[in-house]
């Protein structure tokens, strides 16, 4: 797939079959490498993320408040918020 950018660098691109000269007229043709390198990042995950992906689930926060009490369950989550600290 041919991609274009124009002049602030925004990155475009056509189906196969579609006329540059039509869609894009102020836009130049570039190489995979070039798209790649102007292509948006998305943004690096945050703690909140990472903690929400490393915390017990609820049926098994639940499960360890029972079974081993406030306590355990307070270790378990601090575990995390230690891995994971806020930025």
């Amino acid at each position: 797939m041919p991609h274009y950018k124009d002049t602030q660098n925004k990155l475009y691109w056509l189906d196969d079959g579609d006329d540059a000269a039509v869609w894009l007229p102020q836009c130049t043709l570039i190489t995979d490498e070039e798209a790649e390198a102007i292509r948006p990042k998305p943004p690096a995950p945050t703690y909140k993320e990472f903690r929400a992906a490393e915390y017990p689930s609820i049926p098994d926060q639940l499960d360890l408040l029972y079974h081993g009490g406030m306590d355990a369950w307070k270790a378990a989550i601090q575990t995390v918020k230690d891995k994971y600290p806020k930025a």
